[in-house]
């Protein structure tokens, strides 16, 4: 406790100020032995290698130091610690190792160490400097660490010195520049992370100055420790002993940096990598150890066994043979004696035409064996290999091949079939025979047909390389037997082969066409199934062929066994898009028969062609399509339908799809007048569409229904007129009365039936008419002439023109003209047959009296040149009356004043009325007065006025007044007019 003084006392130097003092010393001495002492001897000890710093002190009784490493010349922390370190009981000295990250020779680096004890710390030990090349006095420009090797994913640290008075540049670790780290004045650091497997030759990593006119490097190599495996020991010559090992995964390090094995402590050489590699033992031993070394690690492996157990024969040596045609003794030799009594298993690999196949045999000491059931005139290559039958370890190693060719023999007998034509033509077939067949070189087929029942054959001779024979069985057709067969053998050197025969028909009967199914190629080829026939007693006979061929097809077949019901057809020369016929024929004693049929394709295509379109025009605005059917060879596939399409510039829209093949003709309806049209037709199989048929068509006027609207026309008319001619038919009587009254007959008093006499007529009051018969009638006159009565004796004198008025009686002559051969219609038979036999003779000259002229009298007169025109149109105006001369007709003409008989007057042109040419009556061409006959009838019971002339067969005024004739010349014409007089006379009761 401190000592307290008063100033005011007095000095008194009594014990307390000694007991004071003692304090205070004892104080000193506690402080003093706590504080830890300070570590001497410090030294150093560093490894570049594995750049490692061990640093050593003493310390005294203290376990724990704070330890501190800084970079010398930039005073940089590298490491600062508290560590506890044991006392080393030996030497009393305390050791710490340091491992650093970048290479000890970098830079130079200052360690100082303290203890402590708890809170309390020495004072730090003297500074002890680990010198590194970045001295002044080494100005080389240098890299660590150099070679160095390291796992695969660790992390290294390079550093790069650069030489006194440059600057540095960069560093680069393989092509990649690298960002560093300033360690000190003249070292710069990088670090590469995750470090990937190196080649053979490493990573090169280097660095440059800053004007690159400077360069230093090292290499550094990554991989792996070694990893051996598998590691067996065998014998092989039954002494020594054999150890192998797979080396495992590549460790990436070579050369002097290679994995190195040691067996049971002995070296043994590596091998090749990534191989087993193996290492030889003079004495069986029995237990071994195999250790493995590299750069970055070591592994090791045991193994142990009997020799007995590990026995791996060698190859057999010097193999020869003795060849037969069917079988071959094959010899070796063993190169150890051991061999000798050893019971072996061996195993024999023979090849021959690509296939191999392996053959066990067993034996003591086995040195030769026999290869059976080889074929004649065939090459085969043997090796060899063996192993123990007892703890058998594994099989020894393969012989060196060797060949061998087996002796000829006759050939086989070759697989025969046939086709025949409808004609009794044909070809026998057969499949050439392989080289496990033919047993040595052939050199020709004969092939034999002959008759069984008439006892004929005919041979024929064929190439080695041929396979088939026409065949024409014409001359066998004539006999009685319907069965020919033919025999085919193959010949070679050593003999002729066993005959193979197929029965050929001779008259194919026409049998109901199978129905024909469907197959479907698969992986394996056309799968197919059938039901078994009893009369199959050798087989069945499958035949394949294109479908589209049918003349001395290229046939394939293949033979079926009795008693099996399917089979896969596979061929080399299957296409895509050929469609086969497949049939099944079965085997017996008589010809074969046909039992089913198939076809199918491997694989479909789009038909190959297309069809062949055309187009026509049906009515208006219907086009009508039609194709023709696709050839089946173009077809590849079966087809499903025909699509229908109209081109629309660019794109196609589709009008229909037809699933009928039958169906090949399609009608579009409803299109416009005088446009043009592109239809395409598609047939489609599974494999999709064809290119399409196209046509184009321009729809035009369509001529039949022009024709059809005129017959529709004429069929309205005709209908039109048929229902009128009904109509008037029906109202006949209402017609014939509105449009053709009936013309009265003429009424003559007396019997004129009786024998011809003179005309008499008693004179009316008014007029007289008289009657002259003059017998020498001219016929080449031409018309009737009227002549007044009192101008009778002067006519070659001429009177001119004057009117004439008087009351006197007028004679009028009257000629004959026969204009119509018609009969009149008689209305009173009597009366027509009195009117022909008093109007017999050929001239008649009638005198009327009180006949009054409307003015001058007319002359008609036709043109002796023109009479052949001028009577053709008279021919409708005569008028028939029944009488002699064959009822001929006349036409009156009036002429008044004549020059002459022979009427010369052509200056005067003919007049024809249009009412005379359509009533079909006579009438005189002049104007006339009417006097009613009625009323002339009613006076005194005396004849019909003549004051104007009338018909014979008719009661009326046959002069009509003239403006009544005018009144008539505008009605209808004389056609219609001759018409309905025709069906008006045919109605006529």
């Amino acid at each position: 406790m401190p000592c307290l003084v008063s100033p005011s006392s007095k000095p008194n130097w009594s014990p307390v100020w000694l007991i004071c003092v003692l304090l205070g010393l004892s104080s000193i001495h506690i402080l003093a032995k706590d504080v830890p002492s300070v570590p001497q001897q410090v030294s150093l000890s560093a490894n570049m290698l594995t750049q490692q710093l061990s640093i050593s002190w003493l310390g005294g009784a203290a376990t724990t130091f704070d330890l501190i490493i800084l970079r010398t010349e930039l005073n940089e922390t590298v490491f600062y610690e508290t560590v506890s370190v044991a006392v080393n009981q030996v030497s009393g000295q305390h050791q710490w190792n340091w491992t650093s990250v970048e290479p000890l020779e970098c830079t130079s680096l200052s360690i100082r160490i303290r203890s402590r004890d708890g809170q309390a710390t020495s004072e730090w030990s003297n500074t002890e400097i680990l010198q590194g090349n970045d001295l002044p006095s080494n100005e080389k420009f240098q890299m660590y660490p150099q070679d160095r090797v390291a796992p695969v994913g660790a992390n290294t640290t390079f550093c790069c010195i650069v030489e006194e008075g440059k600057f540095f540049g960069t560093i680069t670790y393989g092509t990649i520049a690298m960002n560093t780290t300033r360690l000190s004045r003249r070292t710069y650091a990088t670090t590469a992370v995750n470090q990937g497997p190196t080649n053979s030759t490493g990573t090169n990593v280097f660095c440059q100055n800053n004007l690159k006119t400077g360069m230093t490097g090292t290499v550094v190599f990554v991989g792996y420790p070694p990893l051996p495996s598998d590691f067996v020991c065998e014998t092989r010559d039954l002494i020594s002993a054999v150890c192998q090992w797979n080396p495992g995964r590549d460790t990436h390090l070579y050369g002097k940096r290679r994995t190195r094995y040691s067996l049971n402590n002995r070296t043994c050489a590596s091998g090749s990598l990534l191989q087993q590699n193996e290492c030889s033992v003079d004495q069986w031993e029995g237990n071994w150890k195999l250790v493995a070394v590299n750069h970055l690690g070591q592994y090791s492996l045991t193994d142990s066994a009997e020799l007995s157990h590990r026995v791996h024969p060698l190859a057999p040596a010097h193999l020869t043979s003795v060849v037969n045609e069917w079988n071959a003794t094959l010899q070796w030799r063993w190169t150890y004696k051991g061999y000798s009594s050893l019971a072996l298993d061996c195993q024999v690999e023979l090849t021959s035409e690509g296939y191999k196949t392996r053959r066990t045999f067993s034996g003591v000491g086995l040195q030769s064996v026999v290869l059976s059931d080889l074929y004649p005139d065939e090459d085969y290559s043997v090796r060899v290999r063996c192993g123990a039958q007892q703890n058998h370890w594994k099989w020894g190693t393969w012989s060196d091949s060797f060949s061998f060719r087996t002796n000829t023999y006759v050939p086989d007998s070759p697989d025969v079939w046939m086709w025949m034509n409808r004609d009794n033509t044909g070809q026998v077939v057969w499949k050439l025979l392989t080289r496990r067949q033919r047993h040595g070189q052939i050199t020709g087929y004969e092939v034999t047909l002959w008759s069984p029942e008439e006892n004929l054959q005919h041979t024929e001779t064929f190439s080695p390389d041929t396979s088939v024979a026409p065949i024409n069985l014409t001359q066998f057709a004539t006999f009685s037997s319907d069965k020919v067969i033919a025999t085919v053998i193959a010949k070679n050197a050593d003999g002729v082969s066993q005959p193979a025969s197929v029965l050929l028909p001779l008259r194919l009967t026409d049998v109901e066409p199978l129905a024909v199914s469907r197959a479907y190629y698969t992986d394996s080829g056309f799968p197919l199934f059938w039901q078994s026939d009893a009369n199959a007693t050798c087989g069945y006979v499958v035949e394949w062929h294109d479908a589209s061929c049918t003349w001395d097809c290229a046939v394939e077949w293949i033979k079926v066994a009795a008693g099996n019901t399917n089979v896969s057809i596979e061929s080399a020369n299957f296409q895509p898009g050929v469609r086969y016929t497949f049939s099944l024929y079965s085997c017996s004693s008589e010809a074969p028969e046909l039992l089913q049929r198939w076809q199918g394709y491997t694989q479909e295509l789009v038909p190959s062609s297309s069809v062949q379109l055309s187009t026509r025009q049906q009515d208006r605005t219907d086009i009508v399509l039609t194709w023709g059917e696709i050839p089946l060879a173009n077809r590849r596939g079966f087809l499903l339908g025909y699509n229908i399409y109209i081109s629309n510039g660019s794109h196609l829209t589709l009008l229909a799809s037809l699933s009928d093949l039958e169906s090949r003709t399609y009608t579009v309806k409803g299109f416009s007048y005088k446009d043009s049209y592109k239809f395409i037709v598609k047939a489609y199989t599974s494999a999709g569409e064809d290119t399409g048929g196209t046509s184009s068509i321009t729809l035009k006027p369509y001529t039949d229904w022009l024709i059809l609207e005129i017959l529709t026309s004429l069929g309205i008319t005709t209908l039109f007129l048929s229902i009128m001619t009904f109509i008037c038919y029906k109202k006949r009587k209402w017609v014939k009365k509105a449009f053709y009254p009936d013309i009265p007959e003429p009424k003559l008093p007396g019997d004129w039936s009786r024998t011809q006499g003179p005309l008499d007529l008693k004179p009316s009051p008014h007029s007289m008419v008289h009657v002259v018969e003059k017998p020498d009638w001219d016929s080449n006159k031409e018309a009737l002439v009227v002549i007044p009565e009192e101008d009778e004796d002067d006519e070659r004198q001429g009177t001119g023109d004057e009117p004439v008025d008087t009351d006197e009686p007028t004679s009028l002559r009257y000629y004959n003209q026969v204009v119509d051969e018609r009969p009149i219609r008689p209305f009173f038979p009597d009366s027509s047959a009195s009117s022909a036999s008093s109007l017999d003779s050929a001239r008649t000259d009638v005198t009327y009296t009180g006949i009054q002229t409307s003015g001058s009298s007319l002359v008609f007169q036709l043109d002796p040149q023109g009479s052949s025109e001028g009577l053709q149109p008279q021919a409708d105006l005569s008028v028939s009356y029944g009488g002699g001369g064959g009822g001929a007709g006349y036409r009156p003409q009036i002429q008044a004043r004549a020059q002459s008989d022979d009427l010369d007057l052509a200056s005067h042109e003919p007049f024809l009325e249009p009412q005379a040419t359509s009533a079909g009556g006579y009438k005189p061409q002049s104007s006339w007065h009417m006097d009613s006959p009625v009323e002339a009838g009613e006076s005194d019971g005396l004849a019909p006025s003549l004051g104007s002339p009338t018909s014979v067969a008719s009661t009326q005024f046959l002069l009509p007044d003239g403006e009544e004739q005018e009144d008539k010349k505008r009605q209808p014409s004389s056609s219609a007019a001759s018409w309905f007089s025709s069906l008006l006379s045919s109605t006529k009761p």
